[in-house]
């Protein structure tokens, strides 16, 4: 052995790090806590098996989840080492799975130059499947089609080894899954799922392939081991055969994608599958304070099952974690808007500092807040709120009852949801429209009239106009809350959204939700006169949706739902909306596994934080167009009061007053501590005008003052009303 290779390699390691990566050649599960440095074990574990045992770059094979992970671990190791590493397999199971496919193409059964389909394009596909089929696509969702053949492909199953029963549903699907698998062979077309099926089929029915392959790799490495699913974890089992050693890197407190297959059970089933497995766990934590730790450890703690691990740091004790329990849901992303302030102010900078939430709902209002004070921000993994698809198809629907001669919106929404109208129509439309110099809509009545298309074209075409005409004029004695819910039921664009079961189509219809929620607390400007309140709120959606979204290398706060934020870490976090049924999410309710993965996603977005941690909730809250009395999460009950710190105090006093009492108050009464206004106290408002002062609820800067004006009397937050003791 080499001794001076081998101090060098392990001089920065931990005891833990240090006796994975020099462990002996036995199968190895390394449960790798948040923050504790997994990826430097993996890329010292491939150099000391290289440097001390003399293995061959070209028997290790490295698996890991995103091609920019594989990219970095192999640049770190050629660092280490001092020599490319051009034999050695590093890559993420697709990855791996193409080359594998495409080395062998002829015994896969697949054409030399065979195409890989994305996501879109896998989807067109499938719904060509459906059309030929004669299905109808509101019934047959070409999205929920797809989802189902893709779960179905990661349970390694194909459509002759489907048992649909008495299910006609099911054997629908299983029809269209058979359909399209016939297309895909005969054009030489594989969508993702199939690189995975298809490879582990490679293996599995080509002895002396797999020979091969188990021969040459003697060490298997595979990172976030509790994110795989069962095909992954199949094709794993068939590569090491009874010959590899395999290390595992996970964490199952950290499993929080089993919406997309993960199967958190792959890591106690590695303990089961292959004999003399050596569990070593890394718990040291170099990204947090050790108040940050513990309290996420009593958090997890509460998930039964779990393989065991608790996380510690030779760091700072740091501050307690603070607790916001906001008024509403305004309220928490002003306090979180005056805290980013504060950091700033304190010299800190606005890129270190990340708010997360469970739901992409919840940015909106977080994002108007963040406008509202000129604090650049971008969003991670989405888009922001108004440019996401289901809110801009439900806003063309509502531009185009303002406005029929907005073709921007015509063409949106004509065909959505499906109506049997397509580009052939489209097109003949856009070249009338261009000859005659017509808007869209207008075209759409003159070609009916002249009978320029077939008698199907038009009688869609007739049912989408007379549906726009008959939403307008239901809408003409309705609130703006009530339009929006009307058009987003009567278009059918709810029941669309609702036939994709998947998080992402959950998380659809919340955005809708959210969007009613926007037009129940839409304020127009007073300086600006509108033709109508839908026609005000539409100019305020657009110039939301300019340029108030940071460029990627500026320094901006950064907004991401909790399951983006994993792999992530910030110096300053907030983890907003931590109430029941929002957090835990309402549908985990009556599932006991459901109820663990949002523990663990709680878990997750708490050890992101480093330095300060903030946890918020609001008492009130916009849901579904109504404001409703919320409850704190249970998370929150899990964290011991020794480590929280309450910013305001669930229970404050509010002493309103009459009116009449009120103006009899002396103008040079105390001030209530904190801020300036007591009862009685005239005050002016930028937009209110002239007021007085009726009651108050807290002490401090964030405390809630009640204001009689002559539009009304209305609750406002000292640090943000810009009011002026008069």
């Amino acid at each position: 052995m080499n001794t001076s290779v081998s101090t060098s390699l392990t001089d920065h390691l931990n005891p833990a790090q240090y006796e994975v990566v020099t462990a002996s050649l036995n199968h190895l599960l390394v449960l790798a806590g948040a923050g504790s440095g997994k990826t430097s074990v993996l890329v010292h574990r491939i150099a000391w098996l290289m440097t001390q045992h003399q293995v061959s770059p070209f028997e290790i094979l490295s698996v890991t989840f995103t091609n920019k992970a594989a990219s970095e671990m192999r640049h770190r190791i050629e660092h280490i080492l001092q020599f490319p590493i051009q034999h050695m397999w590093v890559g993420t199971f697709h990855g791996l799975a193409h080359r594998l496919l495409r080395k062998h193409w002829q015994e896969a059964k697949l054409p030399q130059a065979f195409q890989v389909l994305d996501s879109d394009d896998q989807q067109r596909l499938v719904r060509r499947v459906i059309k030929n089929l004669n299905l109808d696509e509101e019934r047959w969702p070409p999205r929920k089609a797809q989802w189902f053949i893709n779960a179905k492909k990661e349970e390694g199953l194909r459509p002759d080894k489907i048992m649909s029963g008495k299910d006609p549903s099911l054997e629908t699907y299983r029809r269209v899954y058979a359909d399209y698998e016939a297309i895909c062979q005969s054009s030489g077309l594989v969508d993702f799922s199939e690189l995975l099926l298809r490879s582990y089929e490679l293996l599995e029915n080509n002895p002396e392939l797999l020979m091969h392959y188990q021969d040459r790799f003697k060490h298997i490495l595979v990172d976030e081991f509790q994110d795989t699913n069962w095909i992954q974890y199949q094709w794993l089992k068939k590569l090491a055969g009874n010959s590899a050693k395999l290390m595992m890197v996970g964490d199952d407190d950290q499993s929080i994608y089993s919406w997309r297959g993960a199967k958190v059970e792959n890591l106690q089933r590695f303990t089961r599958d292959f004999s003399s497995v050596q569990t070593i766990r890394l718990e040291q934590n170099y990204r947090s304070t050790s108040t940050i730790l513990n309290a996420a450890n009593a958090v997890i703690a509460y998930n039964e099952n779990r393989m065991g691990k608790n996380l510690w740091t030779q760091g700072e004790k740091g501050e307690l974690v603070s607790l916001y329990a906001a008024f509403n849901d305004r309220d928490e992303a002003r306090f979180i808007v005056g805290q980013i302030n504060l950091w700033l102010k304190n010299g800190g900078k606005r890129e270190q500092a990340a708010i997360l939430y469970r739901s992409n709902a919840q940015s909106r209002v977080i994002e108007e807040a963040l406008i509202q004070f000129n604090m650049p921000y971008r969003i991670h993994g989405g888009l922001r709120f108004f440019e996401r698809a289901e809110i801009k198809d439900a806003l063309a629907y509502l531009r185009l009852i303002c406005n029929r001669d907005d073709d921007g919106a015509f063409e949106r929404i004509v065909n959505v949801p499906t109506r049997g109208i397509g580009d052939t129509t489209l097109s003949v439309l856009r070249d009338t429209a261009r000859e005659n110099q017509l808007s869209l809509w207008k075209t759409v009545q003159y070609v009916i009239e002249h009978q320029r298309l077939s008698g199907r074209a038009m009688s869609a075409l007739a049912h989408f106009i007379s549906l726009i005409d008959e939403m307008a004029k239901a809408v003409t004695e309705l609130s703006l809350q009530e339009t929006t819910e009307h058009v987003l039921i009567k278009s059918g664009l709810v029941a669309h959204y609702q036939e994709d079961r998947s998080e992402k189509g959950l998380a659809r219809i919340e955005n809708l939700e959210e969007l009613i929620n926007a037009t129940s607390q839409f304020k127009p400007d007073i300086e600006i006169v509108p033709t109508s309140l839908l026609a005000a709120f539409l100019s305020h959606v657009a110039l939301e949706a300019g340029e108030h979204q940071a460029d990627q290398l500026s320094d901006a706060v950064h907004l991401m739902t909790l399951h983006s934020a994993k792999g992530l870490e910030f110096p300053l976090v907030f983890l907003t909306g931590l109430e029941e049924g929002l957090f835990p999410h309402n549908m985990s309710g009556q599932e006991p596994h459901q109820l663990e993965e949002e523990r663990r996603l709680c878990y997750v977005g708490m050890t992101r934080a480093m330095k300060k941690l903030y946890l918020t909730y609001a008492e009130t809250r916009y849901l579904r167009g109504r404001e409703m009395n919320q409850k704190a999460s249970r998370f929150i009950r899990e964290i011991p009061k020794a480590c929280l710190q309450e910013v305001r105090p669930k229970t404050t006093i509010s002493r309103p007053v009459s009116v009449m009492s009120a103006s009899y108050q002396p103008k040079n009464q105390t001030a209530q501590p904190g801020h300036e206004f007591g009862l009685g106290n005239h005050v002016q408002h930028p937009a209110f005008g002239e007021g007085i002062v009726l009651g108050y609820e807290g002490s401090d800067a964030h405390a809630r003052i009640q204001i009689k004006f002559k539009t009304g009397t209305k609750w406002l937050v000292v640090a943000y009303a810009n009011l002026r003791k008069i």
